[in-house]
């Protein structure tokens, strides 16, 4: 069962912007890296950016840096802005929870069900 449930998916233009959010029932211990994964169809899952919960500290695939923006707010929600979408973009987004620095999905212990985000060009 998900422990983490996402939402703010949708579909948009090239260009267009979308704001996800992760909502974690319970509590995030300070220890936790909250982070965003995706995956296309066909493809691998791939590493987004994430967030160390006690500091704040971020970290962005290539891919994303300067378009994207993981933030965190009271009481335990992770959110992703998306700006500036491309095509490229699209996939199912998924927010995972875990304790290391790591962009390795097998290092996130927690995931949710995932939201889809389609760009049409």
């Amino acid at each position: 069962q998900a422990q983490l449930e996402e939402s703010g998916g949708g579909a948009v233009q090239s260009g267009g912007s979308l704001k996800l959010t992760c909502a974690a029932p319970g509590r995030i211990y300070s220890s936790a890296v909250m982070s965003w994964f995706r995956q296309a169809p066909g493809k691998e899952r791939e590493f987004v950016a994430l967030i160390r919960w006690s500091t704040g500290r971020q970290l962005y695939a290539d891919s994303v840096r300067g378009r994207f923006t993981i933030s965190k707010d009271s009481p335990y929600n992770v959110h992703l802005q998306m700006t500036s979408l491309k095509p490229e973009d699209t996939a199912v987004y998924y927010c995972a929870r875990g304790v290391q620095w790591s962009t390795a999905a097998t290092d996130f212990t927690t995931w949710g069900q995932g939201t889809q985000v389609t760009v049409s060009s």
